[in-house]
């Protein structure tokens, strides 16, 4: 069969190099557009279920939120665990999947289950899932520095929420935004219990008020003029004021009491559980962007300072965006050193051939095949998903000293068939005959050296049956490595003999003269 592809390579010379060509074009594709991470993704698909319940104490988050949300998640298929945190006004469950378990399958389910145990929550209360992101999601980080000292911490927490927040979200890859550091802006509304007791008023009418006192409402129609007019009733609150004249009851004789008659009324910071400090000079405002589960890290990471940069144009005098962590520089150092070394092993491996054949155009048969079969690894990464990483990346620069081994055995061998035969002939061969030698030359080599590539290539198959953590660190490595032993299997049956024919020619020196 191997001797049959040989002949058909030979015969089908034209075919194979524009096979090659099309290789190459579809492999330089593949390197331009693959996913570029620093590390593999070691983490569990796992979804995670986030609920309120404010004011409640851990134990009884616990009692009627988390555990009826831990026990309806046993039954999500292929969960494999489920684990429930319960805090002061918090609830989180944590649904950890199987390993190759779609991520947004995965989603789906839970989300049915949700639907089935919403029936046992208390009142008002309404679970969410966390964003489709993973553990390493956490890609790129900024601050906001007010370099004026006219903007405090509630400021930069607001241009953050509402100015920095929502258009970040929107770049390609981003799943959150989260925010961290600065003060939550609030309307805070103090109420005299002793100003309660006077008006004999409840608190939960106070609360009531509030709340029917901060909508819009509308009407019906009014016609004037063949014109229609909407009638609206416009009660957002806007101001303090607004908030202070809401009117709560009414005295015995008629007289309204309002809001700031039984409360302090005002702005003020939502209670913190934590801040964010930048390099010991004080606290700052600033936002964590975490990437969609399975993009591509280094485009996102760029398409956000792209975004970043637009939006800070527009921000107050003095307030600037500080970079505090940014994966691509990882990113860059990791797949650049790894770049080098392929680079510098490529360069070793075509000088030594170079010098052993010690025939230029010869070496260059085994040279071309190097790139060739690195490109084909590529097309089968960028198709299966797989990140270049350190991993993925080192599989390939394992495998390139064993990929070439097979075009220098054909070499060799097409050198000593050419030898043989001008040294019988005792003259110069021919075309014909060349290319006749150097099809016996490769269908004598061809069939040992492509399953012994073969063998090289299967030798990680055991890798493959790594589970957990282990099986996502090291397939990347076993995958690229595997991929690029294949490609030179490949090669060596189908586009070397057809480069030695059209490269090998000139004076071929005898074996014991290039020792």
């Amino acid at each position: 069969m191997i001797k049959s592809i040989i002949d058909l390579a030979l015969r089908e010379k034209l075919l194979v190099l524009l096979a090659a060509s099309f290789l190459v074009a579809a492999g330089i594709w593949s390197l331009k557009n693959v996913s570029l991470d620093a590390i593999p993704d070691l983490s569990d698909v796992q979804v995670i279920v986030f609920t309120q319940y404010p004011g409640q104490a851990p134990q009884v988050v616990e009692d009627q939120v988390t555990y009826p949300l831990t026990t309806a998640m046993l039954a999500v298929p292929k969960a494999k665990s489920v684990r429930g945190y319960s805090f002061f006004g918090l609830s989180f469950v944590y649904i950890i999947f199987e390993d190759n378990t779609d991520m947004y399958w995965a989603r789906s389910r839970v989300l049915e289950y949700l639907n089935y145990v919403s029936n046992r929550l208390p009142e008002g209360v309404s679970p969410s899932l966390g964003p489709d992101a993973t553990g390493v999601g956490w890609v790129y980080e900024y601050a906001l520095v007010d370099t004026s000292g006219r903007h405090d911490l509630a400021q930069l927490r607001s241009i953050q929420d509402w100015y920095l927040r929502y258009p970040l979200q929107t770049v390609d890859g981003v799943a959150e935004v989260a925010s961290i550091g600065g003060y939550v802006k609030q309307y805070q509304i103090e109420v005299d219990p002793n100003a309660l007791l006077n008006y004999h008023i409840p608190l939960s009418k106070v609360k009531t008020a509030i709340q029917r006192s901060n909508s819009d409402v509308g009407g019906k129609l009014i016609e004037m003029a063949e014109t229609e007019y909407m009638v609206r009733g416009l009660g957002y609150i806007q101001s303090l004021d607004d908030i202070r004249s809401i009117a709560v009851s009414v005295t015995e004789d008629g007289t309204p009491i309002r809001l700031a008659d039984i409360a302090n009324i005002h702005y003020g910071p939502d209670l913190r559980r934590g801040l964010a400090e930048l390099n010991g000079e004080g606290e700052v405002a600033g936002g964590i962007v975490v990437m969609r589960y399975g993009e591509n890290a280094l485009s996102t990471i760029n398409n956000v300072k792209k975004k970043l940069k637009e939006l800070e144009k527009s921000l107050p005098e003095g307030v600037e965006i500080q970079a505090v962590y940014d994966r691509s520089d990882l990113i860059h150092r990791g797949v650049n050193n790894l770049k080098h070394k392929l680079l510098e092993e490529s360069l070793i491996v075509s000088l030594i051939c170079i010098v052993f054949l010690f025939h230029a155009r010869s070496a260059l048969v085994a040279i071309v095949t190097l790139p060739i079969g690195i490109l084909m690894a590529f097309i089968v990464m960028h198709w299966q998903g797989i990140n270049a990483n350190i991993m993925s990346l080192g599989g390939i620069a394992i495998a390139i000293g064993a990929m070439i081994d097979g075009a220098i055995v054909m070499i060799e061998n097409a050198h000593k068939h050419l030898e043989k035969a001008a040294t019988d002939l005792g003259r110069k061969l021919s075309s014909s005959e060349r290319w006749q030698a150097i099809a016996d030359a490769s269908k004598e080599v061809g069939p040992a050296l492509f399953f012994s590539l073969l063998i090289i290539t299967v030798s990680f198959l055991p890798v493959f049956t790594l589970q957990a953590q282990e099986g996502r660190l090291f397939s990347p490595l076993a995958f690229t490595k595997t991929y690029a032993m294949a490609a030179a299997a490949i090669l060596a049956i189908s586009l070397v003999p057809v480069l030695m024919g059209l490269l090998i020619r000139g004076n071929i020196l005898a074996e014991e003269k290039t020792l």
